[in-house]
């Protein structure tokens, strides 16, 4: 009896935890390239170097009941095609002479974007906790459609 409400136990666990979803990363013919586990209230990063100036960037996201919502950025310099706009979320230092854009709070549209990753020395990179998924490693210059998918 014990080992059976134990095993029910563990189940209900895992399963709450799949509730959460998973960030998908799939090629436009549907091949899935990869698959992380992003429960409710998680968050991870879209990372990459800067094509000019080399330093990673980050874009990062959390699910919010589902929902894919951009909540900050951080840039290490004013490098081509990075820049606060005013209004849209808060600048503040990092204290090494870039910054973060905190409080963006951006719902994500049909929870996806699509990105064509860089070659290597871009590194287009998915990063959620101690995991990291190279995206330019697996699909280079290919189209990709990153998602928060809900547990079906």
């Amino acid at each position: 009896m014990k080992a059976l409400l134990g095993g029910g136990l563990l189940a209900l666990l895992l399963h709450s935890a799949a509730d959460g979803g998973a960030l998908t990363a799939r090629l436009d013919d549907g091949t899935e390239i990869a698959r992380l586990p992003v429960p409710d209230g998680a968050g991870w990063c879209v990372l990459w170097r800067h094509s000019v100036r080399g330093f990673e960037v980050a874009d990062c996201y959390e699910n919010r009941n589902g929902a894919m919502v951009l909540v900050r950025s951080h840039l290490p310099d004013f490098a081509a095609g990075l820049d606060h706009i005013p209004g849209r979320g808060r600048q503040v230092s990092d204290g090494r002479g870039g910054y973060w854009i905190l409080d963006l709070d951006e719902p994500v549209a049909g929870n996806a974007l699509v990105l064509r990753p860089g070659m290597a020395s871009v590194d287009h990179r998915l990063r959620t906790g101690d995991r990291m998924v190279s995206l330019s490693a697996l699909a280079p210059r290919q189209r990709v459609r990153i998602a928060l998918e809900g547990d079906d």
